[in-house]
């Protein structure tokens, strides 16, 4: 018996302790670097993001500082004093030409009508966005930020009330883009998915580079939000409301409610990282590749000659396999292992080879004793069916007999004195060959265990199947079964005894007739035609007759115990039919076939019966 090959062998042993070994400090250390450099990359990112926030409030803060000194310098101006649309408008077409940030200039006076705009008093777009119609303020103002869709571009009003002599008589509305916010103070370099951006206290876009989100979507559930107004203070990646992972800061731009969100792609920063982590990758998987080369290499000196031994010993147990050839011509421990395993399997094998002389002589008497005790058990099992069949024909015998004997005479002494009609002549008839048949399978069946002699004489098979359909046929109508006979012409006499093949026959076709599910379409077919046959020796011919029926069929499982005396699956039957048809046609030298499904088309026994010898005085009946 072989060894069976186990997980932990000696090279698995090897390879893990190598891997271990290169694996292990390497694994440690190239983690520790690995995290150390997270921390660091972190840090920077973290610290330039924070520095660009607090860098590009204090751009727009200065910014948002110009505009309103902007503002309270037109507010200032005695052109604008005059509120004479006449003289101030060629001084604002001027100053929002030159400096490019400002969309429109609405002058109001102090009742709040409108007095010039750079853009046309109808559709003003200064009153009524962000400041109700009314009085102008007394102090400079911002509003609230607005989108124009034409522009595609945000814009908020800065309004500087104008005063004379310490009175206020109106005031200026600024509109000023954002465009130039995005150009000059948004527009920082942060990788290619990271962005800078300003939202409101409730989280929505106040100036984006995307302006289709501005005043339309909001970050409020993104982890963005959270980070700048739930969980203030350091924190790593984070997911932002376009679902990538970022590493961003905040700044509020002072005298504002504007939070300025710089952010970057935690890929994009981390790219050095998984860079050295690539390289770590390849080291190890080069680690892994030096362990394996390291053992096959010992494998190879050391465990291949210890498996080829285990081999040897494997076959030394298997007497019939030759012995792998070992390395004997090695030096070193190894070697001298080998001559000696080589030494013993020699003796070994000798003592086996005597042993395997003196075992087949034992199983030679061991076989003979075993046929002759089966030739026995064979004998004692037929002795005990045909002793079973023996008490159960007795059993018959009285039961069945008197009733029948008494049946029988009332039927011939009715026949003697009362004058049947011609349309019952036929019943009779009929009635009295079934009589005689019961009588004749009793006798039968008592003759089972004590077979009488044969009476052999040439029969007639066309005639002898049309004599069986006779009597088979009013169970057939009863039945609405259709029995039909095919023959070959000229079919040849065969010998034999022909109440026991009647019997047979007559046994096949009511086994057929109870195996049909009487729903009118139940057909049975009796064929006769020369064959061949070779149940005792060379094939001869013989003649073959199938009954086929459309019935049920024959499950497999009971196919092989269809001929065994006592075996039926009928609730009513003996279970001696099918055995005294395999017994009467063994007798007469032929032998009997079965072919069915179940469920199936139906089942064909077929019986092979071998020709009469010529026979020239005596005619076939």
């Amino acid at each position: 018996m072989g060894t069976k090959p186990t997980l932990f062998t000696l090279k698995a042993k090897l390879a893990v302790l190598f891997l271990a070994l290169a694996l292990v400090p390497l694994g440690l250390i190239g983690s520790y670097a690995i995290h150390t450099t997270e921390q660091i990359i972190v840090d920077l990112v973290l610290r330039q993001l924070e520095n660009a926030a607090v860098d590009r409030a204090g751009l727009l803060e200065r910014w948002l500082g110009e505009r309103r000194a902007d503002m309270q310098v037109i507010a200032g101006t005695a052109l604008i004093e005059t509120l004479d649309p006449v003289r101030m408008a060629p001084y604002l077409d001027r100053i929002q030409d030159n400096y490019g940030v400002y969309k429109d200039f609405t002058v109001i006076d102090a009742a709040g009508a409108p007095v010039y705009s750079t853009q046309g008093l109808e559709g003003n777009s200064a009153i009524g966005r962000g400041y109700p119609p009314g009085p102008p303020p007394e102090s400079l103002h911002f509003s609230n930020i607005d989108y124009l869709p034409a522009e595609e571009e945000s814009t908020f009003h800065i309004v500087a009330p104008i005063q004379r002599e310490g009175k206020l008589i109106g005031a200026v509305y600024g509109m000023v883009g954002t465009r130039k916010i995005i150009d000059s103070i948004l527009n920082i370099s942060l990788g290619v998915t990271g962005e800078c951006y300003l939202v409101d206290r409730n989280g929505t876009f106040l100036v984006h580079k995307e302006p289709h989100r501005i005043l339309k979507e909001n970050i409020s559930q993104s982890e963005s939000f959270k980070n700048i107004f739930d969980r203030p203070g350091p924190r790593q990646a984070y997911m932002d409301y376009r679902g990538i992972a970022v590493l961003g800061r905040f700044q509020q731009v002072a005298g504002t409610d504007w939070f300025l969100v710089v952010e970057q792609d935690r890929d994009e920063a981390f790219a050095s990282v998984d860079a050295l982590r690539r390289y770590l990758y390849g080291t190890v998987l080069l680690g892994i590749s030096s362990a394996f080369l390291l053992t096959w290499i010992i494998a190879r000196h050391v465990i291949r000659p210890i498996r080829t031994l285990a081999r040897s010993a494997d076959s030394l147990a298997d007497a019939q396999s030759a012995l792998t050839p070992l390395e004997t011509g090695r030096r070193d421990e190894i070697g001298v292992l080998c001559r000696a395993f080589e030494n013993m399997a020699f003796k070994v094998r000798q003592r086996q080879d005597t042993l395997e002389q003196e075992v087949t002589l034992k199983e030679a008497a061991l076989k003979e004793t075993d046929l002759t005790l089966r030739q026995i058990k064979i004998i004692a099992e037929r002795s005990e069916k045909f002793a079973a069949i023996g008490r159960l024909g007795a059993a018959l015998a009285h039961d069945i007999r008197t009733p029948l004997t008494s049946i029988k005479l009332f039927l011939e002494s009715v026949q003697a004195e009362i004058q049947i009609s011609d349309e019952y002549e036929e019943d009779f008839a009929m009635a009295m060959g079934q009589i005689r048949r019961i009588e004749a399978a009793v006798n039968r069946l008592l003759d089972f265990t004590k077979p009488q002699e044969l009476v052999i004489a040439p029969i007639a098979i066309d005639r002898l199947l049309a004599e069986v359909v006779f009597m088979v046929r009013p169970m057939a109508n009863k039945q609405d079964c259709t029995l039909e006979i095919r023959t070959e012409a000229h079919l040849p006499v065969i010998a034999g005894d022909k109440r026991f093949i009647e019997e047979a026959l007559v046994n096949l076709l009511i086994n057929s007739l109870e195996a049909m599910n009487g729903q009118g379409a139940d057909h049975i077919t009796v064929t006769a035609a020369v064959d061949h046959c070779d149940t005792h020796g060379p094939p001869g011919p013989c003649v073959r007759i199938d009954v086929a029926d459309n019935g049920e069929g024959i499950r497999p499982e009971h196919m092989a115990l269809l001929f065994e005396p006592f075996f039926t699956t009928k609730s009513s039957g003996t279970g001696l039919g099918l055995p005294l048809v395999h017994h009467t046609v063994k007798r007469h030298g032929g032998h009997v076939r079965v072919r069915s499904e179940s469920p199936g088309p139906g089942t064909v026994f077929s019986i092979y019966l071998p020709l009469a010898p010529p026979v020239a005085t005596i005619k076939a009946v």
